[in-house]
C-alpha cells in the first residue's frame, strides 16, 4: 500500500525556517516525481517544489518560493524534505507531500493531475 506521511510542519514568525520532511512507503519502483504542494482554505491547491527522485533530477520551484524553499531527496531512506527559510505570512498552508505514478517531473508545471499520490498535509503557521 502506497503511503505518504509528512512531518515537521508548525508555527514560526516571519522570517523564520522550517524543515518539512515526507517519508513514502509501499512504492514498487524508485525513480519518480515528487513534490510539495499547499493549500490555504478557500483556495486552489498549488505547488511549490518537484524533484525527480534520481539521477538527473532538477528541482524545479514555484516563483513564490524561489531562492527561499530547497526540496531535497534522500533515496536510502525514501524520503523528501523541504526547507523552507525567510518564511513570510504568505506561506501560511497545509502542506502536502505528493508523488507522481514511475515518472519524470514537468519541468514548470505543478500539474494536480500528474500527482496520484498524496500525504495527509501538514500545517505551517507564519505569524507577523
Amino acid at each position: 500500500q502506497v503511503q505518504l506521511v509528512e512531518s515537521g510542519g508548525g508555527s514560526v514568525q516571519t522570517g523564520g525556517s522550517l524543515s518539512l520532511s515526507c517519508a513514502a512507503s509501499g512504492f514498487p519502483y524508485s525513480c519518480n516525481c515528487m513534490g510539495w504542494f499547499r493549500q490555504v482554505p478557500g483556495k486552489e491547491r498549488e505547488g511549490v517544489a518537484q524533484i525527480y527522485t534520481c539521477s538527473g533530477g532538477i528541482p524545479d520551484y514555484s516563483d513564490s518560493v524561489k531562492g527561499r524553499f530547497t526540496i531535497s531527496r534522500d533515496n536510502a531512506k525514501n524520503t523528501i524534505g523541504l526547507q523552507m527559510n525567510s518564511l513570510k505570512p504568505e506561506d501560511t498552508a497545509m502542506y502536502f507531500c505528493a508523488a507522481a505514478q514511475r515518472t519524470t517531473c514537468r519541468s514548470g508545471s505543478f500539474d494536480i493531475q500528474w500527482f496520484k499520490h498524496w500525504g495527509q498535509g501538514t500545517q505551517v503557521t507564519v505569524s507577523s
